[in-house]
């Protein structure tokens, strides 16, 4: 049985899901959606599949360098730490689902602070305009993010070294990702992944997960370094705040964005297995 309090969340985020479903694009957005798809189109689709193939497998890659590495390691560990504040049986993550929900949030909430920081500092620095510093701003924006993603799964206790929750939390990345017309959609298709299997260890779903509505992103990203490099010659005092400003405020943003969906997502797979009784996939 759900308490007031956990039906109470449920309820908002029911509320956060319907907002993405009433987001509506103006005209430039969809005018550069057909733009963006008229300029794929003109590829060969073999030539497509390769490029998204491409993108997958480094994202494959980069997860499983920060799910290995030590920092990982030692966030793991904190994390499991958090919870002996609260219970003093917890020596797996899988032991923190025996937690209440704001214990568990609180516990998150940590990991969340801490990394759109981290993502607040990192535009900054490529914000300077420095080569070596802008020229790794996507792959250090993405390592921040699926980093915070797979420390988010883990606070609510699901181990991301499973083949099932790896792909989920790479597909969580995905959806927080997602230009903010089709987030709905991504998160109609985890919530029904999720409830639509029985064993949660092995994955038997699609495996691709970047597409051309994706591209947008890493499309922003670019889109802020030309930006950047536009501005960094306006500096006050010898330092370029303009630049260094919209660096950071991108970052950050973009780092909030995939926070906030990471954290309702594994919020409500919780609140759902509660609601049933036990931590396996419900029914609804």
């Amino acid at each position: 049985m759900l308490t007031e309090r956990e039906q109470m969340l449920i309820n908002e985020i029911k509320d956060w899901e319907q907002s993405l479903f009433s987001y509506e694009s103006n005209d430039l957005i969809l005018a550069y959606e057909k733009y963006l798809d008229r300029a794929f189109s003109l590829l060969p689709l073999e030539t497509q599949k390769e490029f998204f193939s491409v993108l997958d497998t480094w994202l494959f890659h980069l997860h499983a360098l920060i799910q290995g590495s030590e920092f990982q390691h030692q966030a793991k560990g904190r994390i499991i730490s958090a919870g002996l504040m609260f219970q003093e049986d917890i020596g797996e993550i899988g032991d923190l689902k025996g937690l209440s929900i704001d214990q568990l949030q609180y516990i998150a909430q940590q990991q969340m602070t801490r990394h759109r920081f981290y993502s607040f500092v990192q535009g900054g620095l490529s914000g300077t305009g420095s080569p070596l510093l802008l020229g790794t701003d996507i792959p250090a924006i993405a390592i921040i993010n699926l980093r915070v993603v797979q420390l988010i799964a883990m606070a609510y206790g699901n181990e991301v070294n499973n083949p099932f929750e790896m792909m989920t939390s790479l597909k969580v990345f995905h959806a927080a990702t997602l230009p903010a017309r089709m987030q709905g959609d991504g998160w109609v298709q985890l919530m029904n992944e999720w409830q639509s299997t029985n064993e949660h260890y092995f994955y038997d779903g699609e495996e691709e997960i970047t597409d051309i509505q994706w591209i947008e992103q890493p499309l922003k990203q670019i889109l802020k370094a030309v930006t950047i490099l536009l501005f960094k010659n306006k500096r006050l005092q010898g330092i370029p705040l303009v630049s260094m400003a919209i660096g950071a405020g991108m970052n950050y943003q973009l780092t909030k964005r995939v926070t906030d969906f990471a954290h309702k997502y594994y919020q409500m797979r919780y609140l759902l297995e509660k609601s049933c009784g036990n931590m396996s996939s419900p029914k609804i």
